[in-house]
């Protein structure tokens, strides 16, 4: 990629000192001003740059639209992750048969940046149904990553097969006396008790991707 021209470099810290110090980005007449550029045509110019090469990006419908990009961050390793359903986040939905979780069957898939997985294995995202887990921050609409798995620690939220039922949701998981709770972050809903042989573990939430409305 090449360099950028010490006008640019400058134009670009100055941006990123602006937004640091006032919380919002500058204006052009703010750069020429700041910057000591001659016009507002050679700031438009070195900014046409600039988002060419991915250190910034403009709205030009938006008073003071320059938005700084995070390079580290888009740079990092992109995954295809497999979504491979719903998951019920309130009473329990059916989904076909166990074999629906199988991580290879889907067709679709979820981009994730590697910070997510962290070097997982068997990971799947789930689209989730349901305002049960709302406390937890996992709404209607949201996408979970989960990594495959038999068995959680108490108190982890995990995808529950319910064999008798044929049903799976997304709770809390909690081991009681002869029996499991699972339990919703929903203060309004009630848990799910069962028998352990009644449950499977198919997933152990490691992220939320938000639905964004």
């Amino acid at each position: 990629m090449k360099a950028l021209s010490t006008r640019q470099e400058l134009i670009l810290n100055f941006i990123r000192r602006f937004q640091r110090e006032r919380g919002f980005p500058p204006a052009i007449r703010d750069i020429v001003s700041g910057c000591k550029v001659s016009s507002t045509s050679v700031v438009a110019y070195n900014l046409e740059i600039l988002e060419r090469v991915g250190f910034i990006r403009r709205h030009h419908d938006v008073s003071r639209g320059i938005e700084l990009i995070d390079r580290e961050k888009s740079e990092r390793q992109e995954f295809s992750v497999p979504l491979i359903g719903l998951i019920a986040a309130g009473a329990p939905i059916p989904v076909p048969t166990p074999d629906t979780w199988n991580v290879t069957a889907s067709s679709d898939t979820v981009p994730v940046l590697e910070d997510l997985i962290t070097g997982r294995r068997d990971v799947y995202a789930l689209r989730v149904k349901g305002t049960s887990m709302i406390d937890a921050l996992i709404n209607d609409g949201d996408i979970i990553l989960l990594q495959y798995t038999n068995a959680v620690e108490n108190g982890e939220t995990a995808a529950v097969w319910l064999k008798a039922e044929k049903e799976a949701t997304l709770k809390r998981v909690f081991q009681e006396d002869g029996r499991v709770r699972l339990q919703p972050a929903n203060s309004t809903m009630k848990p799910i008790f069962t028998a352990p042989d009644n449950v499977e573990i198919q997933g152990k939430l490691i992220a939320v991707i938000r639905k964004v409305a």
